[in-house]
């Protein structure tokens, strides 16, 4: 698989904003990987909280790419779709009961893996 950077892997949506290193396909396609693995009977609230800044920051990243939404309305879509989720009013507190934490993970995951593949065939990499 091709990596486009070998930079800062991990980051909080909040933290990135600047940040110019090239997207890393692998490092965000394993974390993607692993938090869709995630069980609901079997993963804590504690780890789903572990996972959501730095899966959420990787989607507010690729929300910052060109990936080709001038052109192709269903990029479009997904670019708003990942906009409301990453919106801090929109993340699950500590009030959120874990099934909707657990629901919410897997939508910043399934969304990051998506826009992570167009930006890597925009961008002639290897698909994730």
């Amino acid at each position: 698989m091709t990596v486009a950077s070998t930079g800062k892997t991990f980051e909080m949506a909040e933290d990135s904003a600047g940040d110019d290193t090239p997207i890393d396909v692998e490092a965000i396609s394993s974390r993607t990987n692993a938090v869709l693995g995630l069980r609901m009977d079997t993963t804590t609230r504690a780890e789903m909280d572990r996972q959501l800044p730095t899966t959420a920051g990787q989607l507010n990243r690729l929300l910052r790419e060109d990936l080709g939404a001038d052109d192709d309305s269903e990029v479009r879509q997904l670019l708003r779709r990942g906009t409301r989720l990453v919106d801090l009013t929109n993340r699950p507190t500590r009030e959120t009961p874990t099934f909707g934490t657990y629901l919410y993970l897997r939508d910043v995951a399934l969304l990051t893996q998506r826009l992570l593949w167009i930006y890597a065939e925009r961008n002639g990499l290897d698909a994730p």
